[in-house]
């Protein structure tokens, strides 16, 4: 039994006619934490959304803990209830309660009763930190303590992976660590995670690999120690002497 968990085989995808990802090869294993990074527009968003069919790939296969994303919905909806995913954009119901927006899919989506939903939700919220906010709404909550509520209530789902859009990109910089540090306690436990983001400090300390994009190719994947110390490609030299 293989412990792959994600393969995208020769993955090509077009907005009309311009081509957004080309020939996309990629395997991630069970618990392995890989960061992409690339300059805006290489490609990086669509990729991880390709991986939960926010974005539908025209050409190649994907294949998620062994269900292949095709037009079958069943297929769709099951790969989406194993796949947590958080945006740069909290995507909070802001007329519901923190609580509220952590129980509603497990209540909805996995028909949990409400107080196991709710009991779950805690402690996920806890996990992130912001216990004490549980019945607070997203607007009373600073940006990061925003985004941690998104972290928790993926969570909730009781994901096998989760994917992160530059999760950090729309916060001030004082409240980037509190979120990183949320992220850090994920691997530390084990989450299969891809990892779109410019923080390469938070790359160093987590990532098995880093995958570098650019114009929709995947130019250089290496161990995360190889990568930064010994990259191959002049794109990617250029790129980490701009950004470290």
């Amino acid at each position: 039994m293989s412990d792959q968990i994600i393969q995208m085989e020769n993955v090509n995808k077009w907005f009309d006619d311009f081509q957004v990802l080309k020939d996309i090869n990629l395997e991630v294993r069970q618990k392995q934490k890989i960061v992409v990074c690339g300059p805006s527009g290489s490609g990086k968003s669509t990729l991880i959304r390709c991986i939960n069919r926010l974005e539908e790939h025209q050409k190649g296969k994907i294949i998620v803990d062994g269900i292949e994303l095709s037009e079958n919905t069943k297929n769709i909806e099951q790969v989406r209830a194993e796949v947590g995913m958080v945006f740069q954009q909290f995507n909070l119901f802001p007329h519901l309660s923190i609580l509220d927006n952590c129980s509603l899919a497990p209540i909805w989506v996995k028909k949990i009763p409400k107080k196991l939903a709710e009991e779950q939700a805690l402690k996920e919220l806890e996990k992130v930190q912001i216990l004490d906010q549980a019945k607070k709404f997203p607007g009373q909550l600073s940006g990061g303590q925003q985004q941690r509520a998104a972290i928790a209530r993926a969570l909730c789902m009781e994901p096998k992976i989760m994917l992160f859009d530059e999760p950090t990109s729309a916060l001030d910089p004082e409240m980037i660590k509190e979120v990183l540090d949320a992220m850090v306690d994920l691997a530390k436990a084990g989450m299969t995670m891809i990892v779109v983001t410019h923080e390469m400090g938070f790359a160093k300390e987590v990532a098995d690999e880093v995958i570098f994009m650019d114009e929709g190719m995947i130019v250089e994947k290496a161990a995360t120690k190889e990568f930064f110390a010994n990259p191959k490609n002049d794109r990617t030299k250029l790129f980490l002497s701009q950004i470290l």
